[in-house]
């Protein structure tokens, strides 16, 4: 079988000799050649994360949890949370913009959907279970594991369904605006999973 030809670019310079991108064809390749310490170091913090049990079990998506809450809740504290998902939305403009231009010439509104979810670490990196092809994609609320531990020490105050309906929906729809797609973000259901979807 043929290797991926982004796994061939990424060996080391030494591939450059004549032949050897046709010799790398019949070996076992990681993708990582090149970048193994990288990798180790990766490695060894998903190991500590996950057994991090100080207080709580944590999970790999914690420390950007904690910084949501936290910058959640100071908005809430001060009254500006709508004012903070219009910054987000703002702020994101640029690259949704662009996926709207992308979109509109490839004529496949999927790609909103990829863009916010399928290749997009800010939220693969938060929700960790996402699943879905064509017109939707499914997660776990990532939150209510944090937040229930932070709660009982008097952390926060925000719930997992305030965070639903004045964060996280509203700034996934206003995503989709900015790129000319009607996206539809569900309540959280009862197993936890939430589910946006482009309707017509």
């Amino acid at each position: 079988m043929a290797a991926n030809p982004q796994t061939v670019a990424a060996v080391p310079p030494h591939a450059a000799k004549p032949g050897q991108a046709e010799m790398d064809r019949y070996k076992t390749l990681s993708g990582f050649e090149g970048r193994e310490d990288e990798l180790g170091r990766s490695m060894s913090i998903l190991l500590k994360m996950i057994g991090n049990h100080a207080g709580y079990a944590h999970e790999m998506n914690d420390p950007l949890v904690k910084a949501h809450l936290m910058a959640m809740q100071f908005a809430k504290n001060s009254g500006t949370l709508a004012d903070y998902v219009e910054l987000d939305v703002r702020t994101m403009l640029p690259i949704n913009l662009r996926m709207k231009q992308i979109i509109e010439k490839v004529g496949n509104r999927e790609i909103a959907l990829i863009a916010l979810f399928d290749r997009t670490a800010c939220h693969y990196g938060l929700a960790l279970t996402t699943t879905g092809t064509g017109m939707s994609r499914s997660w776990m609320e990532p939150f209510g594991h944090v937040l229930t531990q932070c709660r009982k020490i008097g952390q926060f105050d925000l719930t997992v369904e305030e965070i639903h309906s004045q964060w996280m929906r509203p700034r996934l729809s206003g995503y989709g605006r900015s790129m000319g797609v009607n996206l539809q973000v569900s309540d959280i259901g009862a197993d936890g999973r939430i589910t946006a979807s482009i309707e017509d």
